[in-house]
C-alpha cells in the first residue's frame, strides 16, 4: 500500500506543478524538478522521505 501511495503522491505533485507552470507561473516547474530528483534519489539509494512520513502516520508496509 505504501508504494501505491508514494506513486500517487509523486504523480499528483508532478501533474499539478506542470499545470501550474503552464497556466500560472513558470517557477512552478522547479517543483516538478524537485520531485524528479527525489525519485532518482530513491532509485539510487532506496531512501525516500515520503516513505518515512507514511510510516509515521501508520500506513502498513507492502
Amino acid at each position: 500500500m505504501q508504494t501505491r501511495i508514494v506513486h500517487g503522491v509523486a504523480g499528483t505533485f508532478i501533474l499539478v506543478s506542470l499545470l501550474l507552470g503552464i497556466f500560472v507561473n513558470k517557477n512552478w516547474f522547479w517543483l516538478t524538478g524537485f520531485v524528479g530528483v527525489n525519485l532518482w534519489i530513491h532509485a539510487l539509494t532506496n531512501w525516500c522521505l515520503m516513505y518515512l512520513i507514511i510510516k509515521k502516520i501508520g500506513v502498513k508496509g507492502d
